[in-house]
């Protein structure tokens, strides 16, 4: 059984997937999705992926899609959609990480679905998202301002009532020309400041392990300088993620969840989740469990759609 492991870097990721693959008698191939080509005469399917010449593998692994042009991303994005509909297993799914990467959408489906997530607002004009921002601030509360398709906690930043001070809005060219704002969640007194969030793991619609990330600043993610350290996965912390999870229709996730005096709220739903951090502080054998449920449940489900 061949296994494309669709990557733009290869690292300590891709090896535990091709240690794992190969404890069950498959094989995994690093491919960069900028180098797969749509080729209608190349072969029945009309897709070229290097590695596999005129096949198609018998399943995906998404690690990573390297950024680009909207049409380059498009394009990348086409031939993990056009790996689905010819019955390839790919996980997670182009749709599912379309929407875990937009981040908007992943907070629209969150809140259709009742998962307590802070309040959201996404909106292209400069002077309604400033309008919001004043509002806001007049109330006492900060914003937080995301680029849409960020990760790793760069480029974000507080406005509205920060430390007793109005920020405002800046200018929107380098996020889009788009406002993607969150209502900040500060730090639940009595708790280490400047606070901490939880990243749980979800494979296969069940929630697996946990960590709490600690961060040096209101910023939480470990590129940040956050340190990590085990969780205890209770039981509703595990619903709220596995919901999550399934809210997005997710193979599996990480997902991001901050306290609050009411209880977890999601933050965000991270669809190619990186877990070294977390396998640092966890016996659980995450690359394992990717690699039994991809075989044991996505792959048989796809050929079991393949059958009907």
């Amino acid at each position: 059984m061949r296994v494309a492991i669709f990557t733009d870097e290869t690292g300590w990721h891709t090896r535990q997937l091709q240690a794992a693959l190969r404890a069950r008698g498959a094989e995994g191939r690093c491919v960069d999705l900028e180098d797969c080509r749509i080729d209608t005469t190349a072969a029945w399917h009309g897709l070229v992926i290097p590695g596999f010449g005129d096949a198609l593998p018998d399943a995906a692994i998404v690690r990573g899609i390297a950024g680009g042009s909207f049409e380059q991303v498009t394009k990348r994005l086409g031939v993990l959609h056009a790996l689905r509909e010819l019955g390839v297993a790919v996980y997670n799914d182009a749709r599912a990480i379309e929407r875990s990467v937009d981040k908007a959408m992943t907070s629209l489906l969150l809140h259709a679905a009742g998962i307590p997530t802070p309040p959201t607002w996404a909106m292209e004009s400069a002077a309604q998202a400033q309008r919001l921002v004043t509002r806001e601030s007049a109330a006492g509360r900060a914003l937080v301002l995301k680029p849409l398709f960020g990760s790793q906690g760069k480029g974000l930043q507080r406005v509205g009532r920060v430390d007793g001070a109005h920020v405002p809005l800046p200018d929107l060219k380098d996020y889009g020309g788009l406002a993607y704002l969150q209502r900040f969640v500060p730090a639940v007194p009595g708790i280490a400041t400047p606070g901490f969030d939880w990243r749980v793991l979800v494979i296969g619609g069940r929630a697996v392990t946990a960590m709490r990330r600690i961060g040096t600043t209101w910023i939480h993610n470990v590129k940040q300088g956050a340190r990590v350290e085990p969780a205890v996965l209770d039981a509703a912390l595990a619903d709220l993620a596995e919901r999550a999870a399934a809210a997005l229709q997710m193979d599996y996730a990480g997902i991001d969840l901050l306290p609050t005096p009411e209880g977890p709220q999601v933050l965000e739903v991270n669809g190619v989740a990186a877990w070294q951090g977390l396998q640092k502080v966890t016996r659980f054998p995450i690359a394992r469990a990717l690699v039994d449920d991809l075989l044991d449940r996505k792959l048989a489900a796809a050929a079991g759609a393949r059958r009907a």
